[in-house]
């Protein structure tokens, strides 16, 4: 299975479309995303990765939630490692 989660853009390189790349922050993780699919997006925008590819922009209380439900999902994971 493979999620697709969400991220701030930090900063923007490229000015063709395809070539279009945002250093993108996970939560303290940077990774260099394309942004082919979304062109509108802007320095400080979130938006949704999957594959290396932001494929939609969301808004910052809806990305907050999420990081917030992953974070439930480590501690439960961490908690039935530690309980085995």
């Amino acid at each position: 299975m493979c999620l697709a989660i969400p991220g701030k853009i930090e900063n923007i390189s490229g000015d063709e479309l395809l070539s279009k790349k945002g250093k993108v922050n996970f939560g303290g993780i940077l990774k260099e995303v394309s942004l082919a699919y979304v062109p509108e997006a802007r320095a400080g925008d979130y938006v949704i990765v999957h594959a290396g590819f932001a494929i939609s922009k969301v808004d910052e209380e809806e990305a907050v939630k999420v990081f917030g439900y992953l974070k439930e999902m480590a501690e439960l994971s961490k908690l039935e490692r530690d309980a085995s």
